[in-house]
């Protein structure tokens, strides 16, 4: 017999702890367990398993936006939105009925031939109400995706190629400084906002769309978050220069109620994002102002419905 001393050792394999049937001798720096190459991911100092990764990116703190949104690059809900308004005018041009169904109009009746007339409260049996009145609230929120219809030419054309061209401008700039929740969110209050100013200052029987509304409210988000981040102003002054002059051209070419409606929601909504609170109140807040500007928009609607429901309109 050999002394026990001599004896060869036999060698002990390792094998990866994910894949049993693969050798490896390279141990993960975290949890020391083996790894094989597949299961290798490269770390600051040596290699981790795709456990340990996993873990460690829960465990550090994700970037956030100046108002404490996902930090995105891709203007994806701006080109989302872009899209939606494009389908919809390809849809006036297929079903011009589409118009008269979805565009933002307080009060108005539908006699037996089909024509649009003034609202009267108390109306005969034959003639059809539409409108607000007749509870089509949905009409506030799809009217800022419809636009003047094909049938009025080089014009009807040019008014969704210039909102879409300025969507699209501060959309990029504007999405990336939010995130896209708060985004999308300023965008569609802003075109409540647009269509709550057409209720009040305009005729109830005035039949409009466009996404201006919602457009003006991000130029206005644009200012406040430009002076928020201290950023040089001068190009944002000659920007806004540029929104107001486009306001008052508007109140000889189109509706400039719907402007101003949005500019102010979009300055209000934008404010409560930009100087909410730091920390974990800060979501809260936000989310708190939008539901109490959205609140406040259809308390405004509510009132001014009931008020032509109840008194009707001269004939």
């Amino acid at each position: 017999m050999e002394p026990e001393s001599t004896k060869p050792t036999e060698a002990v394999v390792t094998t990866c702890h994910r894949h049993p049937k693969v050798e490896s001798h390279v141990r993960c720096t975290r949890c020391e367990r083996y790894i094989c190459p597949d299961c290798m991911r490269e770390a600051a100092v040596g290699h981790q398993c795709v456990e340990c990764v996993k873990q460690g990116a829960r465990s550090m703190r994700q970037a956030r936006t100046i108002v404490g949104g996902r930090i995105s690059t891709t203007p994806l809900v701006t080109c989302v939105l872009i899209g939606l308004n494009a389908l919809a005018y390809l849809a006036e041009v297929v079903r011009p009925e589409i118009l008269d169904r979805f565009a933002m109009v307080g009060a108005r009746l539908i006699g037996p031939d089909g024509a649009s007339y003034l609202y009267v409260s108390g109306h005969p049996a034959d003639f059809q109400a539409e409108g607000l009145v007749a509870g089509q609230w949905d009409r506030m929120l799809t009217s800022g995706f419809l636009h003047t219809p094909p049938t009025e030419g080089t014009f009807g054309l040019l008014h969704i190629v210039m909102n879409m061209l300025a969507l699209w401008q501060l959309g990029r700039i504007v999405e990336p400084m939010l995130g896209r929740i708060r985004f999308l969110a300023l965008y569609l209050l802003a075109t409540l906002g647009g269509s709550v100013a057409e209720l009040l200052l305009t005729e109830a029987h005035v039949e409009t769309v466009g996404a201006s509304g919602a457009i003006f409210g991000l130029g206005a988000a644009y200012y406040v978050l430009a002076r928020r981040v201290g950023a040089d102003m001068r190009p944002v002054n000659r920007f806004m220069v540029f929104l107001l002059l486009w306001l008052l051209l508007s109140a000889s070419l189109t509706s400039w109620q719907g402007h101003l409606g949005g500019l102010l929601t979009g300055a209000a909504v934008t404010f409560a994002y930009a100087y909410a609170p730091r920390g974990t109140r800060r979501t809260p807040v936000q989310a708190a102002a939008c539901v109490g500007v959205l609140v406040l928009l259809v308390a405004a609607t509510a009132v001014k419905v009931s008020e032509l429901t109840g008194g009707g309109m001269a004939q």
